[in-house]
Protein backbone atom coordinates (compact mmCIF):
# COMPACT_ATOMS: atom_id res chain seq x y z
CA UNK A 1 0.00 0.00 0.00
CA UNK A 2 1.29 3.53 -1.47
CA UNK A 3 1.85 6.06 1.59
CA UNK A 4 1.31 9.67 0.87
CA UNK A 5 4.39 11.54 1.48
CA UNK A 6 5.17 13.41 4.93
CA UNK A 7 5.65 17.41 4.69
CA UNK A 8 9.09 17.70 6.30
CA UNK A 9 9.37 15.19 9.31
CA UNK A 10 8.40 14.94 12.86
CA UNK A 11 5.10 16.19 13.83
CA UNK A 12 5.58 19.36 12.45
CA UNK A 13 6.55 21.31 15.82
CA UNK A 14 8.42 24.62 15.77
CA UNK A 15 8.21 24.85 11.56
CA UNK A 16 6.42 27.82 10.92
CA UNK A 17 5.69 29.78 7.63
CA UNK A 18 4.49 33.15 6.48
CA UNK A 19 2.84 34.02 3.87
CA UNK A 20 1.45 37.95 2.77
CA UNK A 21 -2.04 37.23 1.18
CA UNK A 22 -3.47 38.97 -1.43
CA UNK A 23 -6.67 40.00 0.13
CA UNK A 24 -7.25 43.44 1.07
CA UNK A 25 -6.75 42.58 4.61
CA UNK A 26 -3.09 42.52 4.51
CA UNK A 27 -3.24 39.61 7.14
CA UNK A 28 -0.65 37.65 7.77
CA UNK A 29 -0.85 33.75 8.38
CA UNK A 30 1.58 31.07 9.69
CA UNK A 31 1.44 27.71 9.95
CA UNK A 32 2.40 26.48 13.30
CA UNK A 33 1.56 22.61 13.32
CA UNK A 34 0.71 20.31 10.22
CA UNK A 35 0.24 16.75 11.42
CA UNK A 36 -0.54 13.28 9.93
CA UNK A 37 -3.66 11.65 11.43
CA UNK A 38 -4.64 8.35 10.37
CA UNK A 39 -8.55 6.74 9.94
CA UNK A 40 -8.60 3.32 10.50
CA UNK A 41 -10.79 1.68 7.84
CA UNK A 42 -11.70 -1.75 6.56
CA UNK A 43 -9.38 -1.73 3.57
CA UNK A 44 -5.96 -0.59 6.36
CA UNK A 45 -5.61 3.45 7.13
CA UNK A 46 -6.68 6.37 5.30
CA UNK A 47 -4.32 9.17 6.16
CA UNK A 48 -4.77 12.72 6.12
CA UNK A 49 -3.50 16.48 7.26
CA UNK A 50 -4.46 18.44 10.35
CA UNK A 51 -2.88 22.00 10.46
CA UNK A 52 -3.05 24.73 12.84
CA UNK A 53 -2.74 28.40 11.65
CA UNK A 54 -2.44 31.60 13.25
CA UNK A 55 -4.13 34.62 11.39
CA UNK A 56 -3.01 38.45 12.45
CA UNK A 57 -2.83 41.86 10.74
CA UNK A 58 -0.15 42.99 12.88
CA UNK A 59 -2.54 45.83 14.30
CA UNK A 60 -4.03 44.32 17.54
CA UNK A 61 -6.29 41.68 15.39
CA UNK A 62 -5.50 37.80 15.62
CA UNK A 63 -7.14 34.75 15.00
CA UNK A 64 -6.22 30.72 14.83
CA UNK A 65 -8.13 27.53 12.98
CA UNK A 66 -7.20 24.19 12.60
CA UNK A 67 -8.53 22.45 9.68
CA UNK A 68 -8.06 18.89 8.41
CA UNK A 69 -7.63 16.88 4.81
CA UNK A 70 -6.11 14.46 2.47
CA UNK A 71 -3.88 17.07 1.09
CA UNK A 72 -1.57 19.62 3.15
CA UNK A 73 -2.10 22.81 1.09
CA UNK A 74 -6.44 21.95 1.47
CA UNK A 75 -5.59 21.67 5.32
CA UNK A 76 -3.91 25.25 4.93
CA UNK A 77 -6.38 26.49 3.42
CA UNK A 78 -9.09 25.41 5.74
CA UNK A 79 -7.53 26.48 8.77
CA UNK A 80 -6.80 29.72 7.26
CA UNK A 81 -10.39 30.51 6.75
CA UNK A 82 -11.30 29.45 9.96
CA UNK A 83 -8.79 31.31 11.59
CA UNK A 84 -10.09 34.62 9.69
CA UNK A 85 -13.96 33.57 10.56
CA UNK A 86 -12.55 33.83 14.65
CA UNK A 87 -10.40 36.66 14.73
CA UNK A 88 -10.60 39.16 17.72
CA UNK A 89 -9.05 42.26 19.10
CA UNK A 90 -6.49 43.05 21.26
CA UNK A 91 -5.91 46.48 23.03
CA UNK A 92 -2.10 47.29 22.70
CA UNK A 93 -0.13 49.70 25.17
CA UNK A 94 1.88 52.31 22.98
CA UNK A 95 1.25 49.74 19.24
CA UNK A 96 4.39 47.33 20.75
CA UNK A 97 3.10 45.47 23.84
CA UNK A 98 0.19 44.77 26.73
CA UNK A 99 -0.76 46.81 29.52
CA UNK A 100 -0.81 44.05 31.89
CA UNK A 101 -0.26 40.64 32.76
CA UNK A 102 -2.68 38.23 32.18
CA UNK A 103 -2.62 34.60 32.67
CA UNK A 104 -4.88 32.24 30.27
CA UNK A 105 -5.94 28.39 30.69
CA UNK A 106 -6.99 25.38 28.14
CA UNK A 107 -7.42 21.96 29.37
CA UNK A 108 -4.35 21.29 30.58
CA UNK A 109 -2.05 24.11 29.31
CA UNK A 110 -1.71 27.72 30.78
CA UNK A 111 -0.01 30.40 29.84
CA UNK A 112 1.37 33.37 31.49
CA UNK A 113 1.98 36.94 29.51
CA UNK A 114 3.49 39.50 30.64
CA UNK A 115 3.74 43.32 29.71
CA UNK A 116 7.72 44.42 28.92
CA UNK A 117 10.11 47.55 28.50
CA UNK A 118 11.22 48.77 24.71
CA UNK A 119 13.79 46.28 23.90
CA UNK A 120 12.61 43.17 25.18
CA UNK A 121 11.18 41.99 22.02
CA UNK A 122 8.89 38.33 21.85
CA UNK A 123 10.19 35.85 24.47
CA UNK A 124 7.65 33.24 23.70
CA UNK A 125 7.84 29.52 22.15
CA UNK A 126 7.22 28.21 19.06
CA UNK A 127 3.37 28.23 19.04
CA UNK A 128 2.81 31.59 21.41
CA UNK A 129 5.33 33.48 19.07
CA UNK A 130 3.26 32.48 16.41
CA UNK A 131 0.17 34.80 18.02
CA UNK A 132 2.42 37.79 19.26
CA UNK A 133 4.22 37.60 15.34
CA UNK A 134 0.85 38.20 13.66
CA UNK A 135 -1.02 40.23 16.52
CA UNK A 136 1.58 43.24 16.25
CA UNK A 137 2.85 42.97 19.63
CA UNK A 138 6.95 43.50 19.70
CA UNK A 139 8.15 43.34 23.12
CA UNK A 140 6.30 40.46 25.75
CA UNK A 141 7.55 37.69 27.98
CA UNK A 142 5.77 34.59 27.85
CA UNK A 143 5.45 31.35 29.62
CA UNK A 144 3.80 27.78 29.04
CA UNK A 145 3.18 26.06 32.28
CA UNK A 146 1.69 22.45 31.59
CA UNK A 147 0.67 21.19 28.14
CA UNK A 148 2.94 21.30 25.35
CA UNK A 149 0.56 20.56 23.33
CA UNK A 150 0.61 23.29 20.52
CA UNK A 151 -3.16 23.36 19.96
CA UNK A 152 -3.33 23.56 23.87
CA UNK A 153 -1.11 26.01 23.91
CA UNK A 154 -2.07 28.73 21.29
CA UNK A 155 -5.97 28.37 22.68
CA UNK A 156 -4.56 29.42 26.41
CA UNK A 157 -2.98 32.08 24.65
CA UNK A 158 -5.94 33.66 23.28
CA UNK A 159 -7.93 32.69 26.52
CA UNK A 160 -5.34 34.71 27.89
CA UNK A 161 -5.53 37.79 25.69
CA UNK A 162 -8.85 37.84 25.59
CA UNK A 163 -9.07 39.26 29.07
CA UNK A 164 -6.83 41.98 28.35
CA UNK A 165 -8.50 45.46 28.92
CA UNK A 166 -7.14 49.14 28.54
CA UNK A 167 -7.21 51.65 31.04
CA UNK A 168 -9.73 53.49 28.73
CA UNK A 169 -12.15 50.61 29.28
CA UNK A 170 -11.51 49.95 32.32
CA UNK A 171 -12.25 53.69 33.29
CA UNK A 172 -15.55 53.76 31.43
CA UNK A 173 -16.85 50.60 32.78
CA UNK A 174 -16.35 52.03 36.36
CA UNK A 175 -17.48 55.38 35.43
CA UNK A 176 -13.92 56.84 36.19
CA UNK A 177 -11.22 59.17 34.33
CA UNK A 178 -7.82 57.28 32.66
CA UNK A 179 -6.20 59.43 35.55
CA UNK A 180 -7.73 57.25 38.13
CA UNK A 181 -7.15 54.00 36.70
CA UNK A 182 -4.09 54.45 35.79
CA UNK A 183 -2.82 56.76 39.03
CA UNK A 184 0.12 59.04 40.02
CA UNK A 185 3.09 57.73 37.91
CA UNK A 186 4.75 59.70 35.45
CA UNK A 187 4.19 59.42 32.33
CA UNK A 188 0.60 58.72 33.33
CA UNK A 189 -0.87 61.75 31.43
CA UNK A 190 1.16 60.95 28.12
CA UNK A 191 -0.15 57.30 28.06
CA UNK A 192 -3.87 58.64 28.39
CA UNK A 193 -4.05 59.45 24.64
CA UNK A 194 -2.00 56.39 23.07
CA UNK A 195 -3.99 54.06 24.69
CA UNK A 196 -6.03 51.71 22.13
Amino acid sequence: MAREPREGGGRGHGRERERDRDGGDDLIDKLVTINRVAKVVKGGRRFAFAALVVVGDQKGRVGYGAGKAREVPEAIRKATERAKKTMIRVPMKEGRTLHHDVTGTFGAGSVILRAASPGTGIIAGGPMRAVFETLGVGDVVAKCLGSRNPHNMVKATFAALQKCASPRSVASRRGKKVSDILGSRPGAAVQEGADA
